[in-house]
């Protein structure tokens, strides 16, 4: 049975094959489904779907020449992704080369010692979580790296840094109970109070949590008492490992510099989220600015800053073309038409399913939809409007219908690989999506399993 597991966890394609396939499907499937669309308006400035507005239009298949141009427009589509991943890892490539996460890494794990490096595992994990809670996805892309130093400081390895960080992130953002994207849209359209039914939102979260985080200790034993088992082996850790015994680190004042720096730029970073409604280009700025004050605060010769800025944006170069060829796919979806037809079809598949079936049957749906809108409001924009009605005349209230969403929408994330947020963030940790899905692929079943069941208690209690 093992064996089976491992053949069809090793017939996982690399990335770029995987994504390549995909473009591949969705060329064809403008040939195969009819091309339709909704109507919209306007509400707030959004273009929100008018429930009941689907109708076909005429078909617009995309050929060969247009399914090649959708990957160059993909890339103009995602050019603020892209930047954001390479200003990330130019601040990160200046941290580092100024010793200071090196530095600050090697006196915690002195501080706090060996000996509890599950303890640490496990808080780190939460600590993850929080700020995909609390702060956002894309806005944590710059701590993605600082997992990775600390998981080999303490003996773990990438993918193990992928979990603590880009995992955690992933479900505590897409279960966030104040998640504005997701939750904030969806109550807007259903005219429910703002974040209402928070207590069910949260306990979910934070169980998923726990079972990333225990998936994350389990992951850390396995290798530790069989390396051979790791599945980061061959991946680049150049400038991530720790360069002397750990008794041996402290942190100097350049470092403390450094630090504060860094620091300052987070906090100016969540003041402007939180009050000024900055995005990536806001946080692209920032990383920028910041980059150069540490530079100048290490006292770094011009030269030396000009090789560390292009020296970081050549590790970061696979990963930003990683963002910008998933998202030629959103492009053929425009193209052909198509985005609204799958929308359609899939809602009304939800038709005559018993009650609690068709809970779980409208998480679901939302997943596969998540693969071709990999975005939270726009999803949110295009398919609420019809799901909310549709869910009320199955039964289900508008509350339950909003967390099927935000279930099949947020977890289906995990495993992603048109969104952009996840294999930027994944890209910073050096982890392709390939191992990735072999790594994360039981967690997303697990916490699927919890997700369904408290779909089921809502249906019971009439969650709403």
């Amino acid at each position: 049975m093992t064996s089976k597991k491992l053949s069809f966890f090793n017939r996982i394609p690399h990335a770029i094959t995987m994504l390549f396939g995909i473009i591949i499907l969705v060329a064809l499937l403008t040939y195969i489904l009819p091309a339709g669309s909704y109507e919209r308006e306007l509400i707030d400035g959004r273009s929100t779907v008018v429930p009941n507005s689907y109708k076909t239009i005429e078909s617009t298949p995309v050929g060969l020449l247009d399914m090649f141009t959708a990957i160059p427009l993909g890339f103009k589509a995602a050019v603020e992704i892209i930047f954001i991943v390479l200003a990330g890892a130019i601040m990160f490539g200046f941290m580092e080369k100024s010793n200071a996460v090196e530095n600050a890494v090697g006196t915690l794990v002195k501080k706090l010692g060996l000996k509890k490096k599950y303890l640490i595992i496990v808080i780190m994990t939460f600590i993850y979580g929080i700020l995909g809670v609390a702060v956002g996805y894309e806005n944590n892309i710059a701590m993605v790296p600082i997992a990775a130093v600390l998981s080999l400081a303490l003996g773990g390895d990438l993918m193990l840094a992928a979990g603590i960080s880009v995992g955690a992130m992933t479900i505590g953002f897409g279960l966030s109970p104040i998640n504005p994207y997701t939750v904030g849209t969806g109550h807007k359209l259903a005219e429910l109070p703002m974040f209402s039914g928070a207590l069910l939102r949260s306990v979910l979260c934070f169980l998923a949590l726990s079972v990333m985080a225990y998936y994350n200790v389990r992951y850390f034993k396995k290798i530790s008492t069989h390396p051979d088992k790791s599945l980061s082996k061959g991946l680049d850790i150049s400038e991530l490992t720790l360069s002397r015994p750990i008794q041996e680190y402290s942190l100097n004042q350049k470092n403390w510099l450094v630090i504060i720096i860094f620091m300052a730029g987070l906090l100016t970073i969540l003041y402007g989220v939180f009050n000024l409604n900055w995005y990536v280009n806001e946080l692209s700025a920032v990383f920028l600015m910041v980059a150069l004050l540490c530079g100048l605060a290490s006292r770094m010769s011009a030269t030396t800053m000009s090789e560390t800025v292009l020296k970081s944006v050549a590790l970061a170069a696979p990963g930003a073309f990683m963002v910008g060829f998933a998202t030629s796919i959103k492009v053929l979806m425009e193209m052909g038409n198509i985005g609204d037809t799958i929308s359609y079809q899939l809602s009304s598949l939800l038709q005559g399913l018993p009650l609690y079936l068709s809970a779980i049957s409208m998480s679901i749906s939302q997943s596969v939809i998540n693969f071709f809108i990999p975005s939270g409001s726009g999803q949110a924009l295009a398919t609420l409007p019809v799901m909310l009605p549709l869910g009320e005349s199955l039964g289900l209230s508008r509350q339950i219908t909003i967390l099927a969403f935000q279930i099949g929408d947020g977890l289906s994330n995990l495993i992603n690989p048109t969104l952009g947020g996840l294999i930027a963030m994944l890209s910073m940790c050096r982890v392709p999506i390939n191992r990735w899905i072999r790594f994360i692929f039981p967690v997303l079943v697990s916490v699927l399993c919890l997700a369904f069941l408290a779909l089921i208690i809502a249906v019971a209690v009439n969650y709403s």
